[in-house]
């Protein structure tokens, strides 16, 4: 039998890998896509934003009928039932996983299988699973193996659990714990502890540094802290030092300020970051990586041109919608003959942070203009008429123009439909609108669409 030979293998069947391998395939080509869970989908589907986000809408509701019961002197809600919200979280993944099975049976050209890649030579990968081992031919190849949960050497971190327990299929945690301690202050970290505290648990959150979020704007993040569930209690430039089990209970000892304490809990998620999937044979093949990720620019290209990467494993926008363009760069530029013909823009992805309330941003912001002048534009939420009708009159959303031309630069969102807006913030600063051209669009009413418009009026 001879060496099966493809136009595109993919490590991965992720948000990084399957976009490609459609485009290619509608092209006529033959493309293999190989991943160790086996089913199309990443990290996003299986433990990340689309469960974590079914868990945060239950939360959101939860949250929304308590704060009306107390406005209009009712009786509490119920406690509610976090076994039927993780039923909820699974049968969303079930539905999802049975559509991308339909969606990869309909194209011909593609298959997927269940294993293990190790690249062995620029043109050659071996795949290892239940039926041995494999020699392929590829004439592209795109490594799209993603990101995996960071466990970080604490004395008793087996004792904590992570993202990948609560939020995989059929997780571990099906209760609600009375009292759960959160070790990171990340937008993992923040988001579940957020949700947990609206539906009812203490939670006490640990950031390591001085600022949750490290690495966004503090401005955005002053905003949106006094904002978080009540039942939050944050402490920064915390180390912690160990965890313990005892019985049902985890005791986490920290130190803070010179002084060590202490907090139990039924429960402590670890969620410290995350780090990209290498393949094996990347360091023999000498392509460059760090512990952030592959080394590329914006054509995806490593320092083999037919070699790409994308997606969590670049580490440069670890986030699903920056891996699926991406992952569409790549074959653009496969098909171009790989020549860069198409290029990812790292630095205008709109990040939101599903905590509750939201807060999102994109582009440039006080913290990042180094310097540069930026005219500000704002719109309060405490005047906004759905804001009003929910209830939620707390946040804002502003916008950075350039003071010369007006050009939109960048802008945020904290507060309600935060991640709705910013795509469309996104879309105005992909096609280099002023603020003359948010001025005079007639958003609907009323939705908290208006605002955009608003906020840029402010300026005039």
């Amino acid at each position: 039998m001879g060496e099966t030979v493809v136009d595109l293998l993919c490590i991965g069947a992720g948000g990084a890998a399957y976009p490609a391998a459609f485009r290619m395939a509608r092209a006529g080509h033959k493309v293999l896509m190989v991943d160790p869970k086996g089913v199309m989908s990443g990290n996003c589907l299986y433990e990340g934003c689309v469960p974590s986000k079914a868990v945060r809408e239950m939360a959101s509701m939860t949250d929304a009928m308590r704060r009306f019961s107390t406005q209009l002197g009712l009786a509490a809600p119920p406690v509610p039932d976090y076994a039927a919200i993780v039923q909820h979280k699974d049968q969303v993944q079930a539905r999802r996983y049975a559509q991308h099975a339909q969606e990869l049976a309909a194209q011909p050209g593609i298959a997927l299988r269940k294993g293990v890649v190790r690249i062995l030579d620029p043109h050659t990968v071996q795949i290892d699973d239940d039926r041995g081992s494999e020699k392929i031919h590829c004439h592209h190849l795109l490594i799209a193996s993603g990101s995996d949960v960071f466990v970080p050497p604490i004395p008793g971190a087996e004792h904590c659990l992570t993202s990948h327990d609560l939020y995989k299929p059929n997780p571990a945690l099906r209760a609600l714990p009375k009292r759960l301690i959160v070790v990171g202050g990340g937008y993992i970290g923040l988001e579940t502890a957020s949700f947990f505290a609206a539906l009812g648990s203490q939670v006490t959150l640990l950031q390591k540094g001085e600022q949750i979020l490290n690495g966004m704007d503090p401005g955005m993040v002053a905003l949106l802290q006094p904002l978080l569930p009540a039942g939050m209690r944050i402490l920064t430039d915390v180390d912690v030092q160990r965890i313990e089990a005892q019985g049902a209970l985890r005791r986490v000892v920290w130190q803070r300020a010179g002084q060590e304490e202490s907090g139990e809990a039924e429960a402590v998620l670890l969620a410290v970051g995350r780090a990209p999937v290498i393949p094996e044979g990347c360091e023999v093949m000498g392509i460059e990586f760090d512990r952030h990720g592959i080394r590329v620019g914006p054509s995806l290209q490593t320092r083999y041109p037919h070699i790409y990467a994308a997606g969590d494993v670049n580490g440069r926008v670890p986030l699903f919608h920056a891996a699926v363009r991406q992952s569409l760069v790549a074959a653009h530029n496969i098909l171009g003959g790989n020549q860069p013909l198409d290029y990812a823009d790292f630095h205008n992805v709109p990040t939101t942070i599903f905590t509750l309330p939201a807060a999102a941003y994109i582009g440039m912001t006080p913290a990042k203009a180094e310097g540069r002048e930026l005219l500000v534009g704002r719109y309060d939420f405490a005047e906004d008429s759905r804001a009003q009708i929910l209830e939620r009159l707390e946040g804002e959303i502003r916008l950075f123009f350039e003071p010369s031309s007006l050009r939109l630069l960048g802008g945020w969102i904290v507060g309600i439909d935060a991640g709705a807006l910013i795509g469309q913030i996104g879309t105005a600063l992909s096609l280099g609108a002023t603020a003359y051209d948010l001025a005079r669009f007639a958003d609907q009413h009323p939705m908290s669409a208006e605002g955009i418009g608003k906020a840029a009026r402010s300026l005039f």
